[in-house]
């Protein structure tokens, strides 16, 4: 086979895959995953646990349990606990911290509304933030940064810096898989998938966390509502938050989980935060490494 037969077949597998994005059930898929990762089936749950932490290389030498017998199903291993010290969290407090550990997959300056979903796609801030016009004025020109976890990846979301909880949405949409290969050729992906869109009040201002779901992301929670998905609504769900009885989470501290990978996407008023010079477009990322600093 020579090299332009190669990239036709390549080309070929490659529109069989996202052909089938389209195609396949994903709430169905993504239901029975959920059901599957609740089930507690003794010793066949730990070697189905076994198989999947050494297909993805994962290191459970972190992990606050490291036996792969300690987890009763899939969802208790998927959202592991490390180890106390094994994410050590930026302290300057002019400095903010990563929230997840995965790679970056797209990073740079809000140009008006639009954010570079990868090379040719590109989506807005209307989309992503359900209409919220508020939030799109609020963020516009501002600075982004979305993250990527893999399968393999410690799957529990952590706080960029102090912040005080103003609102909560949860949006209804598609549940693509968001892999570096798709996000790179389903169009306005981010902003269709089924999300949570956490925003918080700041040092520096407004900033906004948001936990976007994906095939066999069976659900999404956070540390003040529990699991938010599913039940699964058809429309927008919105909480507002008083100040007084809002709640406030530390820098590094603990926000939300995936039960499985997905993306994080931070969002950052123009001129509030200038993001770390060492990240790159698909650098690792590790929770408690530096983000950025504040700019005074």
């Amino acid at each position: 086979m020579n090299s332009f037969e190669k990239k036709q077949r390549l080309n070929y597998l490659q529109r069989i895959k996202i052909a089938f994005q389209y195609a396949m059930p994903q709430f169905y898929l993504t239901r029975l995953a959920g059901w599957f990762a609740e089930r507690n089936w003794g010793v066949v749950s730990h070697f189905a646990i076994k198989l999947f932490a050494r297909q993805y290389n994962v290191d459970m030498q972190e992990a606050e349990k490291s036996e792969f017998s300690a987890y009763a199903n899939f969802n208790e291993f998927f959202i592991r606990k490390l180890k106390a010290d094994a994410r050590p969290i930026e302290q300057d407090p002019n400095r903010l911290c990563l929230p997840a550990d995965g790679r970056i997959s797209q990073l740079g300056r809000i140009e008006e509304e639009l954010l570079l979903q990868a090379k040719g796609h590109s989506y807005s801030l209307s989309d992503l933030l359900a209409g919220d016009q508020e939030l799109v004025e609020t963020f516009k020109n501002g600075e982004f940064i979305t993250t990527y976890l893999s399968p393999r990846d410690y799957h529990r979301v952590h706080m960029p810096c102090d912040g005080r909880l103003r609102k909560m949405i949860y949006v209804p949409g598609e549940l693509f898989s968001v892999n570096p290969f798709l996000n790179e050729h389903i169009p306005n992906l981010l902003a269709r998938n089924e999300r949570v869109i956490c925003v918080f009040d700041t040092a520096f201002g407004p900033m906004v966390q948001i936990l976007v779901g994906a095939t066999i992301t069976a659900s999404i929670s956070t540390v003040w509502a529990g699991v938010i998905n599913p039940p699964r609504s058809a429309e927008p769900k919105s909480w507002s938050y008083a100040t007084e009885s809002a709640p406030q989470l530390a820098k590094g501290e603990e926000m939300g989980a995936f039960r499985l990978g997905s993306t994080v996407i931070n969002l950052f008023p123009q001129g509030a935060v200038k993001l770390a010079e060492h990240l790159q477009l698909d650098s690792r990322t590790r929770v408690g490494e530096s983000l950025g600093g504040i700019i005074d």
